[in-house]
């Protein structure tokens, strides 16, 4: 079957010690000659759903798309197995694609069952696939045990049943994600923590306090298939670090929460005990958005000289109040240009003390349907403007389940397909987007139009601290 599959023999691969096999999803590769940290990270829905079933008696094992270098590899492995399991995502969904076709090519009795944010955001597609046995929108955490004992039991699609709290999830068996592939890779991945992508030293623990970011911005899909729950408890993230810091030395953390500060009391509790119950006050990046810190900037102050939040993510987006209406940002631009002014304040203050100064990590979004070339130098002029900033810049993309990238789905103006979810932050993804001109600004031919205005922004801004104290 293999041979005349993929014309060539592949290599044996040891019995599998259960008749369940977990696929964890990603770029051919990744897990073995990344082409960055990011690539590295793991999956944390895989991570919580298979620590329930295993404290719950359902054993299975785990493969990785990112382990293998060619299709032919992870052919070699399937052999044997009665139930596939994937965390399908947009980014994803490709690989998801591909592999149930490879699964069903070498067990064709096999069962595959799907979930995870593409179920929710396009069904369609999901339903479009006829390998695809089971597919559970929405959350899985207390559904997943009896799904995977009695999938025959369920409808083809599911909807999900989550906590209402992440109180009530198990803390993660961080053992149960794939180990790094190479014997190059495992000398500095520090698996089952995570390798230092820039952001803080390792070994980096990544972790979740809080899901759903409650705005509405055009450009995301999260606010779609993720429900209200209830934040974690303080208490409890830091007993967690404290534990993870005993077993394996804690470097550096990464919050992935979509929106981190939010919540005032819960942040108020961290910035009391963060500093006081842990081990020790170990850096971290995590989210924010303009409008609040402008809100609480007091409170914005604290976090970042009380618990070393060294580096701050915050999704500008745009320099331009015009696009930023586009977007349903909610922020403006003096939001920014406040946020902005602040942590350079406070970063020029702790270098005064020698301390390390906090960094802006900021997504930037060029080509979004409608931005003029004046509005895309304003924001590039913003990005000039910021003193201490990794901007990460991207074209606009799509995704499905966001109201724009919906609209521009219905339109048929996106270039991206089931085929090729564009995950590169270069491609180009809109029809009728003037990407030369995008790609001229970034490499610096509109420097003078940008600089130009640069100047005048500076001499506007360099009373901010009569607006920072009326904040």
């Amino acid at each position: 079957m293999l041979n005349k599959l993929f014309g060539r023999t592949t290599p044996a691969t040891p019995t599998p010690t259960s008749k369940i096999v977990w696929l964890d999803l990603g770029d051919l590769g990744d897990l073995v000659n990344p082409a960055g940290p990011h690539e590295q990270w793991q999956d944390h829905g895989l991570g919580l759903l298979r620590t329930i079933l295993h404290q719950n008696g359902v054993m299975t094992d785990l493969l990785s798309t990112r382990a293998c270098t060619s299709w032919e590899e992870l052919a070699a492995q399937l052999p044997g197995y009665e139930v596939l399991i994937m965390n399908v995502r947009s980014y994803t969904f490709p690989a998801a694609y591909r592999a149930a076709q490879i699964f069903k090519q070498v067990n064709p009795q096999g069962m595959i069952l799907t979930g995870g944010m593409h179920a929710t955001v396009a069904l369609d597609e999901m339903e479009a696939i006829p390998e695809f046995d089971r597919i559970c929108q929405g959350p899985g955490e207390n559904v997943i045990v009896e799904l995977v004992k009695d999938p025959q039991s369920f409808p083809r699609v599911i909807l999900g049943v989550g906590a209402k709290s992440m109180a009530e999830w198990p803390m993660i068996d961080r053992t149960l994600w794939p180990k790094p592939a190479s014997k190059k890779l495992a000398k500095k991945f520090n698996w089952p923590l995570e390798p230092e992508c820039g952001w803080g030293p390792g070994p980096v623990v990544t972790l979740l306090t809080s899901r759903v970011c409650p705005w509405q911005c055009v450009f995301c899909n999260e606010n779609s298939y993720i429900p209200n729950m209830g934040r974690r408890p303080v208490e409890a993230v830091i007993d967690e670090l404290n534990y993870l810091d005993r077993k394996y030395g804690v470097g550096s953390l990464v919050i992935h929460d979509s929106m981190f500060f939010q919540n005032p009391s819960w942040l108020e509790e961290w910035v009391e005990k963060y500093p006081r119950q842990a081990n020790r006050v170990w850096p971290y990046w995590a989210a924010a958005r303009a409008d609040t810190v402008r809100q609480w900037p007091e409170l914005f102050e604290a976090l970042i000289k009380e618990t070393r939040w060294d580096t701050v993510s915050i999704g500008f987006e745009s320099g331009s109040d015009r696009v930023l209406r586009i977007l349903n940002k909610e922020c403006t631009e003096e939001d920014n240009y406040f946020t902005i002014d602040l942590l350079t304040r406070i970063g020029d203050e702790m270098e005064r003390q020698g301390q390390k100064p906090p960094v802006f990590w900021s997504n930037i979004m060029l080509g979004i349907p409608g931005e003029t070339h004046e509005d895309a130098i304003k924001t590039m002029r913003m990005v000039k403007y910021t003193k201490r900033i990794l901007p990460s810049i991207s074209f606009y993309a799509p995704y499905p389940g966001s109201a724009l990238g919906h609209q521009l789905i219905a339109e048929g103006k996106s270039l991206m397909t089931k085929e090729n979810y564009h995950r590169f932050p270069d491609d180009e993804k809109v029809k009728g987007i003037d990407y030369a001109f995008y790609r001229e600004l970034l490499a610096g031919q509109y420097d003078d139009e940008v600089n130009r205005g640069l100047a005048q922004i500076r001499q506007e801004r360099k009373d901010y601290r009569a607006a920072l104290t009326k904040a």
